[in-house]
């Protein structure tokens, strides 16, 4: 009897042992937010494989066109689980949070004709690759309020080497897709994910409002040309902090338009915060204002830098016919290793749209501030040039260590066109003779210390309290 009564309860463990490896067990994720959702979904609701393979365009586009309609119960996210995901270009909507889980990963199409065709920007006029047409971007959106990309730095992989080797061959006849790119657009939020190999841009806001960049990481092949990582265009009251960027063009190139499109368009890009962020780029800019300033740029915070094997710091770029203006750039708190350039401003950045531009239209370079800076290993300390009959005015630069590489340029100041104010500018380590380290004479230079202005207000966006919002995942 006892050996039965054994067996029994045997057996019954056994039984309680695989009911609870049936048992799903949920966990919450949390993650920081403008909005939390009322609503959610995952993107396998609607027939999406994550195997690398299998199309989701189809499922991609489903799931937001029906999650679309809770906009106005408290909104919904759809949450992309772990995964291989290919699709095509897809839209999203209002009041919509896209999560993309650790794991996940969004592959893009490498046929062109996943990639729907749009009319060129109008602030642009033409296409950057090709007159007339360019590619959709992967994630697209337009006309949208309260729309949010995050996730558990879940990835966006452009997969872009095909575009890259078109372009370079000139086989393309629209100009290359981005990765994310919102138009007209306010309170969009873009953190906490990982976007690589776009076939151009990765990361492009253009026309929008209140804007919140935080957490991105930004990968591409440093020898790849216009795989910029984060250009805001147009867009006024944003924030881009805790960034990394690697890529083979500008990190953050600030813009707003181009050349006659741009000044008849007339949207600047002002109220900017840049801060925390860690850039890599051997052949372009830490942060670039331009080339594309037409509408103009005004009023950018910049703090608190790393750039390492990078060609240049903050660049100015801009020329004839671009008229607009770049004012009020304030940058401190810089750490720079192995550098081109420490400063680098120019007026003769020439390229067109097309030649209706207008040769008299002359851009307004002025109030550009520098300070608490340390640069080492460095080839050139300063090439600042503006225009003839079109200076640069109210330059200023202070508290700047500058240590030069073994081999520096001859000509370490090279200035034209320029007027500003040095303090507290020390240049070190030039051992040759031939080298003169000393800024150029345009600079009037202060003996007694004083400090270029940096703003002590806070913008708008750094008002924005982010929630603390949940999705649910099953193991």
């Amino acid at each position: 009897v006892m050996e039965l009564i054994n067996t029994i309860l045997l057996v019954g463990l056994f039984i309680s042992l695989g009911e609870c490896r049936l048992v799903k067990t949920t966990k919450s994720i949390d993650y920081q937010a403008n909005n939390c959702r009322k609503h959610s979904a995952l993107l396998t609701d609607f027939g999406a494989v994550g195997d690398g393979k299998t199309m989701n365009t189809k499922a991609f586009k489903d799931a937001i066109a029906n999650l679309s309609s809770l906009a106005a119960d408290g909104g919904a996210q759809l949450i992309v689980p772990p995964g291989k995901w290919l699709t095509g270009s897809f839209n999203l909507t209002s009041h919509f949070t896209l999560f993309l889980h650790k794991g996940a990963v969004i592959l893009a199409s490498q046929a062109e004709s996943d990639w729907p065709l749009f009319p060129p920007l109008p602030s642009y006029g033409k296409g950057r690759d090709a007159p007339d047409a360019r590619f959709s971007a992967l994630i697209f959106g337009t006309n949208l309020t309260d729309v949010i990309v995050t996730g558990n730095n879940g990835t966006v992989d452009g997969q872009g080497a095909p575009w890259w080797d078109k372009f370079k061959q000139k086989k393309l006849n629209a100009t290359r897709p981005y990765l994310l790119e919102i138009m007209y657009s306010d309170q969009v939020q873009i953190s906490d994910i990982t976007f690589t190999n776009s076939p151009s841009w990765h990361v492009h806001p253009i026309y929008c409002r209140n804007l919140l960049i935080q957490g991105v990481t930004i990968l591409a092949p440093v020898t790849v040309p216009n795989t910029d990582g984060i250009n805001p265009d147009s867009c006024i009251n944003t924030r881009i902090q805790d960034c990394y960027i690697v890529s083979g063009d500008d990190c953050i190139a600030v813009k707003s338009g181009w050349d006659q499109y741009g000044i008849r368009f007339a949207m600047p890009t002002q109220h900017l915060v840049i801060r925390r962020l860690t850039c890599i780029s051997p052949d372009s800019a830490t942060v670039a204002l331009g080339s594309e300033m037409s509408g103009g740029i005004q009023d950018v915070r910049i703090e608190d830098i790393t750039a390492i094997n990078t060609q240049s710091g903050v660049r100015v770029k801009t020329a004839v016919g671009r008229g607009g203006f770049i004012k009020d750039i304030f940058v401190r708190n810089f750490k720079m290793d192995t550098m081109e350039y420490v400063f680098w401003m120019t007026g003769d950045y020439g390229s067109h749209p097309d030649n209706g531009f207008d040769p008299k239209a002359l851009p307004q370079i002025t109030n550009i501030n520098h300070r608490d800076m340390v640069a080492n290993n460095v080839t050139i300390s300063a090439k600042v040039t503006g225009l003839n009959g079109d200076k640069f005015t109210g330059l200023c630069i202070s508290n700047v260590t500058i240590k030069l590489a073994k081999e520096p340029k001859k000509l370490q100041w090279n200035c034209t066109n320029v007027e500003g104010v040095l303090s507290n500018v020390k240049v070190e380590g030039a051992t040759s003779k031939y080298v003169n380290p000393q800024p150029c004479d345009l600079f009037t230079k202060k003996e007694t210390t004083m400090q270029c202005p940096f703003p002590e207000d806070k913008l708008p966006i750094d008002q924005v309290q982010l929630k603390t919002c949940s999705v649910a995942t099953t193991l």
